[in-house]
């Protein structure tokens, strides 16, 4: 069982594909977390795990063939200064979903570097509410929406699925746990700070950040 488009439509199905892992750790961590997303969303979720799942697909190729990642500040830049609002929607959306697979994904590598969160959960929840805007089939209008206004859950979510499919680490990273708790207020990520001895129970659950636009 997988996830599919159908060629000339907007609806999304299941189907006997090798996305049937990803489709199951998704519904999981979904179910786990207690997070209500429509089934487009998490099917999307699905799909965005699969298209990045080989690093290059965060890359764009240079002039001469070689693999460069461009910056997700130029990225945004580049969609609002489109002059079609179609081009706009796709660059936007393409924004997004760097920023919330990295967000998710590589959030401990991202903390490991040095780079903020917030940065990452503020751009891509800013660029999916520029891509619902500039949508015109009311499915991706809602889709867009719901990935920007649950942006930061959807970040937990992705990263309960990179833990599922990373080798055992040899210590926990509490410092990205609670800035990622900070971020997102991920019930599931309070109870593994809770495992470290880390109990935030007491203090107020900062939930997702506002979006932009």
């Amino acid at each position: 069982m997988g996830i599919k488009e159908n060629p000339g439509s907007t609806d999304l199905t299941l189907d006997a594909t090798p996305e049937a892992f990803f489709f199951e750790l998704v519904r999981n961590a979904v179910d786990r977390q207690r997070v209500k997303l429509q089934p487009e969303t998490e099917f999307y979720v699905v799909k965005l795990l699969k298209r990045f799942i080989f690093s290059e697909a965060l890359y764009s190729k240079s002039s001469d063939g070689s693999l460069q990642e461009q910056p997700l500040a130029f990225l945004y830049k580049e969609a609002l200064e489109a002059e079609a609002h179609p081009e706009q929607k796709v660059l936007f959306q393409n924004v997004g979903d760097i920023s919330l697979f990295k967000a998710g994904f590589f959030s401990e590598s991202l903390s490991r570097a040095n780079l903020d969160i917030k940065y990452y959960i503020g751009l891509g929840g800013s660029a999916y509410l520029n891509a619902a805007q500039r949508s015109e089939e009311k499915h991706f209008r809602s889709l867009f929406s719901e990935l920007s206004d649950q942006f930061g859950k959807c970040v937990s979510i992705l990263s309960e699925v990179s833990e599922a499919t990373t080798a055992t680490r040899t210590e926990q990273d509490v410092l990205r746990l609670f800035d990622l708790w900070n971020n997102t207020g991920s019930e599931r990520v309070a109870r593994t700070l809770s495992r470290t001895g880390i109990k935030v129970e007491s203090l107020p659950n900062p939930g997702s950040p506002r979006k932009k636009q």
